[in-house]
């Protein structure tokens, strides 16, 4: 969002490998190629908070759309563009569920 908040996430996001931020008028658009991490004290400290303020109930307020698969962790949100990738950082195994003639 390009809030208050949104504005501080997007310059912490700005200075992260292969990230490309972009500012338009009713939002801060923030992109990566394959994988992208949201730090959460990173966010803390850069908006002058104490450690822990800013967690996965504040991501989650200020993002609007993502493509790809999310993972929460207590201290980051990890983002893939592929849905295989995330599955693999958790161990899940996708088997293929069509059977096969």
């Amino acid at each position: 969002m390009n809030n208050q908040v949104g504005v501080v996430v997007a310059e912490v996001m700005a200075e992260a490998e292969g990230v490309k931020v972009t500012h338009l008028p009713s939002m801060i658009r923030v992109d990566a190629g394959n994988k992208m991490e949201v730090v959460y004290d990173e966010i803390s400290e850069a908006l002058g908070e104490e450690e822990g303020y800013f967690d996965a109930a504040e991501f989650e307020e200020n993002m609007s759309t993502h493509y790809g698969r999310m993972i929460h962790l207590d201290d980051r949100t990890i983002m893939f563009a592929n849905p295989e990738d995330a599955a693999d950082y958790i161990d899940f195994d996708l088997k293929d569920l069509q059977k096969s003639d």
